[in-house]
């Protein structure tokens, strides 16, 4: 007898929602994140906040720096919890080398975009950026909202 899993609320966890706003997103890519058991368990609650994080380079791997995961009162009493520890992402060597290239050559930022579930395994979707100047973001958010007056034109039209 086969048993289907179900799934309650959605797979994404966190949206770090400045980064899109202060960064041209280049590419993506999709990371693993080592983490601790008291970890997976605030993620689970949804207790993560990502605004201040970014992730860097260090002797060859990518690490992620500032996001805070707010550990749970039920914490076990044998573990010191930090919350903003610098926690590895795990990547492939050429994914890796790529982004180092990138990074140290090009003058591009790593920035982490969202944090989900994926076959019960924690993703990080990692953004190679490049940062926007003040001029850039009032001509977005122009852009998206003469998208949006022009939605409303045309529904009106109809």
């Amino acid at each position: 007898m086969s048993r289907k899993k179900t799934t309650t609320g959605s797979a994404t966890i966190a949206v770090n929602r400045p980064a899109r706003h202060d960064y041209f997103i280049e590419d993506s890519f999709e990371a693993g994140i080592a983490l601790e058991g008291w970890e997976v368990k605030s993620l689970r609650a949804g207790r993560v906040q990502m605004n201040e994080s970014y992730a860097f380079v260090r002797h060859g791997e990518i690490w992620l720096f500032g996001a805070h995961l707010s550990p749970l009162n039920s914490a076990s009493t044998h573990v010191k919890p930090d919350a903003t520890r610098t926690r590895k992402l795990l990547l492939h060597r050429e994914e890796i080398n790529r982004l180092i290239g990138a990074v140290e050559r090009k003058g591009y930022a790593l920035v982490p975009l969202s944090l989900y579930w994926k076959r019960g395994r924690a993703k990080l979707e990692l953004g190679l950026a490049k940062g926007k100047k003040q001029h850039d973001k009032r001509a977005t958010e122009r852009e998206r909202e003469w998208g949006r007056d022009r939605e409303r034109l045309l529904k009106h039209a109809r």
